[in-house]
């Protein structure tokens, strides 16, 4: 099952975003083949969307990646590839980054898409965002730079991740974005309360969520309230908490779109029973009430 992005000229994004951080070598360090495994599972569940940044692994996991496409060039054509830049990172392949600093540039993010493709071993990347906003971006050079990179057959989409409404507005103004990536869970509700939801539900942007579970069930950023909540409403819906709180995000009309980091196709085949589910409005509230320790004003 995909779901259609409210953008319908544009693009289809997966109910889920398959999110390749911890995949590398910060995290389980897959070899090509757990790489190639772990790709057909995820496709076999539908989820054709996997969610890269150049500065994953100390920019190294969008290469170990490109080792399966390389390996099996067939899944290529079965995905959408969604890669970020923007993030110069101190790393030992990029001596010559003396800060981490952010860079909106038309030369680093043309020379960024071309280490992605290299390293993915594609023509095209589907999706770009920028992966922080640049206090000192140029929102007139980022737009030649995007239609210079769709001309050129390299990037099909763009969006940006981390941006506050106000500078999504700015870019969105002078090219049109297809999402924005942001912080959205249980333990971080700021996008539902700051109008970031609020602008892209009325611009018809489906928003993507990275790290939808705020951590993890049994992270300290969970209350007790919330904890005794979940569980409460685990055996109402039986479900389990990673579900439920997939389910709160994805009640919202913007549609949200968790990006999920686990390296386990179980977790994945999980999330995908979901589709049929709903949360009922009453029990919604009662999550976000019991993550504020309050009651709604």
């Amino acid at each position: 099952m995909r779901q259609t992005s409210l953008l319908k000229d544009n693009i289809e994004f997966s109910p889920y975003l398959v999110g390749v951080m911890r995949l590398g070598k910060w995290g389980v360090n897959f070899s090509t083949k757990e790489w190639i495994s772990f790709i057909e599972e995820s496709l076999a569940l539908g989820l054709i969307d996997f969610d890269h940044a150049d500065i994953y692994g100390d920019y190294t996991t969008e290469e170990d990646f490109g080792k399966a496409l390389k390996e099996k060039p067939h899944l290529r054509d079965k995905m959408q590839i969604t890669s970020k830049c923007g993030v110069k990172m101190i790393a030992e392949n990029r001596p010559q980054h003396k800060i981490k600093s952010y860079d909106s540039s038309e030369k680093h993010i043309i020379t960024s898409v071309e280490n992605s493709l290299r390293n993915l071993h594609t023509d095209y990347l589907d999706v770009l965002l920028l992966h922080r906003p640049d206090f000192l971006m140029n929102p007139n050079e980022i737009a030649e730079t995007f239609e210079k990179l769709q001309d050129d057959g390299k990037v099909k989409h763009f969006g940006v991740s981390n941006f506050t409404s106000s500078q999504f507005e700015m870019i969105h103004d002078v090219f049109p974005l297809v999402t924005h990536q942001i912080e959205a869970s249980l333990s971080h509700l700021n996008p539902f309360e700051d109008g970031t939801l609020d602008q892209l539900l009325m611009k018809n942007i489906v928003p993507t969520a990275w790290s939808p579970l705020g951590g993890g069930v049994d992270n300290q950023r969970l209350n007790q309230e919330l904890q005794n909540t979940l569980n409460s409403l685990s055996e109402k819906y039986e479900l389990k908490l990673a579900q439920l709180m997939l389910l709160f995000l994805k009640k919202h009309p913007s549609g949200i779109i968790p990006v999920l980091g686990t390296s386990k196709p179980e977790r994945l085949k999980e999330a995908m029973d979901l589709n049929a589910l709903e949360l009922e409005k009453e029990d919604w509230y009662a999550l976000y009430s019991a993550s504020k320790g309050e009651e709604v004003p």
